[in-house]
């Protein structure tokens, strides 16, 4: 935490600097600790599949066609698993503009989920009829 601490000029970068290197530690060590395996007494009743590089490729497609704050509302929410206030706190907004954009931006996922598309990976949207 205090590799820049030296450089922090203005009294209110401070605490920016402090809250935005708490928040990447604290995600990276939940990344760390999802990737670990869990050893328990019994087996799950459900076996529990990893998810294939297709239904990534689908999932990062979907997350392109929004604009980046929405992308990052739901990538913090859903992905990272943060609470609404959390992800409020990080953007700098209101627990409810989370709530709704997080709700506009799932809509709009499920939308381009539902069409005929296929993503074109030049950053346009490729219709395809069978």
């Amino acid at each position: 935490m205090f590799v820049s601490w030296r450089r922090i000029r203005r009294e209110d970068a401070v605490f920016s600097y402090a809250s935005r290197t708490l928040v990447n530690t604290y995600l990276a060590d939940r990344r760390a600790r999802r990737a670990r395996e869990v050893v328990t007494e019994s087996l799950p009743e459900q076996l529990i599949m990893p998810e294939s590089p297709e239904n990534r490729m689908v999932i990062m497609a979907a997350l392109a066609i929004l604009p980046p704050r929405a992308r990052a509302t739901v990538v913090l929410r859903y992905w990272a698993d943060l609470s609404v206030e959390q992800v409020a706190d990080l953007l700098g907004c209101s627990a409810g503009t989370v709530k709704s954009q997080s709700a506009r931006s799932l809509e709009k996922m499920k939308s381009f989920l539902e069409a005929d598309r296929e993503p074109d990976w030049t950053g346009r949207e490729a219709r395809h009829d069978g």
